[in-house]
């Protein structure tokens, strides 16, 4: 019983400071989405970073109590303390399979998307540098084109074949106006790679610490109900 003690005590702590991490997750998510909607039209595709955010909120009680419950055992608390475990499970659970479905479902629409977006911007012609999505994404992620700035060579809407748009300059180089004939001050990489990059890092985070989560969870549980069974039955009715 002291074991166990000391564990729900320990995961009281831990379980603060996860849920700053599913925050972050969750946050990250939704700001992904938010910021590349021109890209990712359907609204529930968040969903996963919104469940995180949730599952932060629920953590904070649940590691009171699990402290609370290794320096006094209380069955109210007890009982309480199993219920938001179970919801937390659920939360969790649901929130990792979402964003390792949507990872699989984005990542192989991602191209055609991004491709799509790159070839209607005719930056030159009808609008100011600077004012497209395409000019968003390339400085926010500081890339050039879908997988290079040759890409921009094969545009049909470019009306100056010797430029890219000036968002693919290097923020160093201020005199950069995206003339090729100075490709060092451009950016090297693909706004592709960076896009799959980031949603991978995302999806796959809140994938991970869902899943660790759990497992701790599941340990505070354990430790929980080894700490119950001393207690008669009848004085666990909340239950």
């Amino acid at each position: 019983r002291s074991f166990a003690r000391s564990v729900l005590r320990f995961l009281g702590f831990i379980f603060w400071g996860t849920a700053v991490a599913q925050m972050f997750g969750g946050v990250s998510v939704i700001l992904m989405f938010k910021n590349y909607r021109y890209l990712f039209q359907e609204p529930y595709l968040s969903l996963p970073g919104w469940l995180a955010l949730a599952t932060a909120l629920t953590l904070l009680p649940t590691g009171v109590l699990a402290v609370s419950i290794s320096v006094k055992r209380s069955r109210n608390q007890q009982g309480t303390f199993m219920y938001l475990l179970l919801l937390l499970l659920c939360l969790e659970m649901s929130s990792a399979a979402l964003a390792r479905s949507y990872h699989v479902r984005t990542s192989s629409q991602l191209e055609s998307a991004v491709s799509y977006l790159f070839h209607q911007h005719n930056w030159t012609c009808s609008q100011g540098p600077g004012n497209s999505a395409v000019d968003v994404i390339q400085r926010k992620l500081h890339c050039c084109g879908v997988h290079n700035y040759t890409d921009w060579l094969k545009a049909s809407s470019l009306c100056h074949p010797t430029h890219v748009p000036e968002s693919c300059c290097k923020e160093k180089h201020s005199l950069c106006r995206g003339d090729l004939g100075n490709v060092e001050q451009l950016s090297e990489e693909g706004c592709l790679k960076r896009l799959e990059d980031q949603l991978c890092f995302n999806m796959l985070y809140i994938f991970w610490s869902c899943t660790v989560l759990s497992i701790l969870e599941l340990l505070a549980a354990v430790s929980n109900g080894i700490l119950m069974r001393c207690q008669p039955f009848h004085e666990l009715c909340i239950l």
